[in-house]
């Protein structure tokens, strides 16, 4: 089976007008309004007035559960809700290949892999396209060979990681090869233009849906390597379940604006519904059962979604506590988010060998996908003295000196907090 031995995960920087900002500084925005602290930047200085102030948009910033995002690009400085999809689509080709090349780059290294040896290369994104593609442009770059073969997993959504798992893993253990698989999305860069009845403060269901979606999302980008030998997580299986009685309650169109966000507010409903039915079908393939899962990491596309999820499945708080931090460090970062629970859960618990994780996530379809992933190694057992080598055993985990504060590294400060 093949295992994630390493994964780094590195937010955006900040970027000004286009230009990156390298004076060290700390840029961390406060969710808006704020209790404490007053509002947050992105909501003083853009989505207050975006939406003329009106009571249930402040109300929405409020009940997020999120304190700092991140972006490529910061609204108070850039204003790309009336930018046309092609310009959007350019910019987001500027910013993926510094962001992608930062996380990709060094997870072969801390896992011990030359990027010669990297059989696939997965690129699993929904905010942005080229062509020639990032997997072309990234492989070019950090020096894959002109053999490496590449996957490209695009407009999936917020679950695309867990499916961009078990195809790569598919490819490990048929090739027996090392890859690599990149998750990048840059949400910040599809803000959409208000409306005149949102701005009158008598919202309509599709201007109370962007609302939500300009409060909750955020960029990242997160690269883990699965190789057939090293010690890690395991992935055991995978699941998939898709309502098609439902595709309309979470969409992700292409319009001439960018791309735009449909979310009902049915969404957590349907997910309990099936949530529990899809994780005892997955577990039973393997003589489980919810009480044997150590670990729990839920996509946390909402507050009211992982407690939805959690409620269903009868989990203690402890095991939602990852996926909750996860939200209100850097909000919902679409398909990397999966990853950067994993992260986090790895954090706060250390797994022992044999132990298994559940990860879930949840797309437009509606569609919830579930892999199963076992500890195949202490980490005790493969210690070595470097943070390095330790991180290694890990998945996923950023590198050295910001190992243990991905969501904060002061060398990625967030920019696009609500």
């Amino acid at each position: 089976m093949p295992h994630f031995t390493h994964a780094n995960s590195e937010h955006c920087r900040t970027y000004r007008k286009g230009r990156e900002r390298d004076d060290g500084t700390d840029r961390s925005v406060r969710t808006g309004p704020a209790p404490a602290d007053g509002p947050g930047r992105a909501w003083t200085g853009f989505f207050r007035e975006h939406y003329a102030d009106a009571a249930l948009t402040r109300k929405v910033w409020e009940h997020s559960a999120i304190t700092t995002r991140r972006g490529v690009v910061h609204p108070a400085d850039e204003n790309v809700s009336y930018w046309g999809t092609g310009a959007r689509m350019q910019r987001f080709v500027q910013e993926a290949l510094p962001l992608g090349k930062e996380a990709v780059a060094t997870a072969p290294d801390a896992a011990g892999l030359d990027a010669q040896d990297v059989g696939l290369f997965t690129v699993v994104t929904c905010t942005g396209y080229a062509t020639p593609g990032l997997d072309i442009l990234f492989a070019r770059d950090l020096g894959m060979t002109d053999a490496t073969q590449r996957l490209h997993i695009g407009h999936m959504g917020c679950y695309a990681a867990i499916p961009g798992l078990g195809a790569t893993s598919d490819f490990v253990v048929a090739r027996d090869k090392p890859a690599v698989m990149l998750s990048l999305e840059l949400p910040s860069l599809h803000v959409q233009p208000t409306t005149d009845t949102a701005r009158r403060g008598q919202p309509t269901a599709e201007d109370l849906q962007q609302m939500v979606a300009h409060a909750l999302f955020s960029d990242a980008a997160a690269a883990v390597v699965l190789h057939p030998d090293l010690p890690g997580l395991e992935v055991v299986d995978v699941v998939a379940r898709t309502d098609v009685a439902t595709a309309d309650h979470m969409t992700w169109d292409v319009t001439d604006l960018g791309f735009k966000m449909g979310l009902s507010p049915a969404v957590p409903d349907v997910l309990a519904r099936h949530a529990r039915p899809v994780v005892d079908k997955l577990l039973a393939r393997h003589g489980l059962a919810v009480g044997q899962v150590a670990g729990w990491a839920i996509h946390p596309g909402g507050r009211k979604i992982v407690e939805v999820v959690g409620e269903v499945l009868h989990l203690p708080e402890e095991d939602l506590q990852a996926s909750f931090d996860v939200l209100r460090d850097v909000g919902n970062c679409s398909s990397a988010t999966a990853l950067l629970v994993l992260e986090r859960l790895q954090e706060l618990q250390e797994l022992a060998a044999g132990e298994y994780v559940v990860a879930m996530a949840f797309r437009p379809g509606l569609t919830l996908y579930a892999t199963l992933l076992r500890r195949t190694q202490n980490l005790q057992s493969v210690r070595a003295p470097s943070v390095e080598k330790e991180a290694s055993a890990l998945v996923p985990r950023s590198r050295s000196s910001v190992a243990r504060q991905a969501t904060t590294p002061r060398t990625a400060p967030a920019v696009a907090a609500n």
